[in-house]
């Protein structure tokens, strides 16, 4: 009977994983699927979700109506410098909140937890002002300069800070490093899972960005993907196919880029436990 009672349980687990993986999957298969579709496919009833004639065309012409090339730049520009400097200030920001002794830690730490109270259109006009006045806009600086500094960030560094042995640093200490060669060789190289993690968020984040490049970007030789996907539609004419085409063309690199680190993903969520 508890064999039998097991069974059903594991069926009802995995059915229901199942069930979620496909409704969670399911937008994706469906833009993949209306980006090879023609336009006799587009509106048939009852939908077809495996093209009767695929086609390249949506593809083709997603590069013949904008310049695709220059906005992958862009963003790989804006992504590459956005992972960079997150990863960089977020451990060395995380690193004295986490491993050194000092009167008030406690507090700062606190008040820089503040800001995630503070949603993200609370502080556009702030960032948009500080950007102008340090005659940044228009540049790639000023699409990641706000978001440099993560206050996730920081956390997530300070609680994989915290499961290091102190022992391993104080023989570091014993054996003449300083403090600086101390975070860069011993203690940063011990928590690379939760960086690696941070990375994919940023990158996730700034390769998706829409509403920020678009308020402080002017020349649209400048613009990331999203924000010169949204070219492919106006008020007149809605073309669909072109759409997911070119949302297909964007989401492949997230995929492969979470593809190749989700094992220091998995690992930098288990190791983010509140100390």
């Amino acid at each position: 009977m508890k064999k039998i009672l097991k069974f059903i349980k594991y069926m009802m687990t995995y059915s229901l994983l199942i069930l979620l993986a496909v409704f969670f999957t399911f937008p994706f298969l469906w833009i993949l699927s209306t980006s090879f579709k023609g336009p006799e496919n587009l509106f048939t009833w009852p939908p077809q979700f495996i093209p009767e004639h695929p086609t390249l065309e949506n593809y083709v012409n997603v590069f013949k109506r904008i310049p695709m090339a220059r906005y992958f730049l862009n963003t790989v520009i804006i992504t590459s410098l956005g992972v960079v400097f997150q990863v960089f200030f977020a451990s060395l920001a995380a690193y004295p909140l986490a491993r050194l002794r000092w009167k008030g830690r406690d507090l700062v730490f606190k008040l820089i937890l503040l800001p995630l109270l503070i949603p993200m259109q609370g502080a556009l006009i702030v960032n948009f002002i500080t950007i102008v006045r340090f005659g940044l806009y228009n540049t790639y600086i000023a699409v990641v300069l706000p978001s440099a500094v993560s206050v996730f960030g920081i956390f997530l560094m300070r609680q994989h800070y915290l499961s290091v042995p102190p022992e391993i640093e104080d023989a570091a200490r014993i054996d003449g490093c300083n403090e600086f060669q101390v975070f860069w060789k011993i203690t940063f190289p011990l928590v690379r899972p939760a960086a690696m993690a941070l990375a994919i968020f940023a990158f996730t984040a700034h390769w998706n960005s829409f509403l920020w490049p678009l308020i402080v970007l002017r020349d649209e030789t400048r613009y990331p993907l999203q924000v010169g996907l949204a070219q492919l539609n106006s008020v007149f004419e809605a073309n669909f196919r072109s759409v997911a085409a070119a949302l297909v063309l964007t989401m492949v690199p997230i995929l492969i880029f979470f593809y190749f680190t989700q094992r220091y993903f998995i690992e930098g969520y288990k190791g983010a436990v509140i100390k």
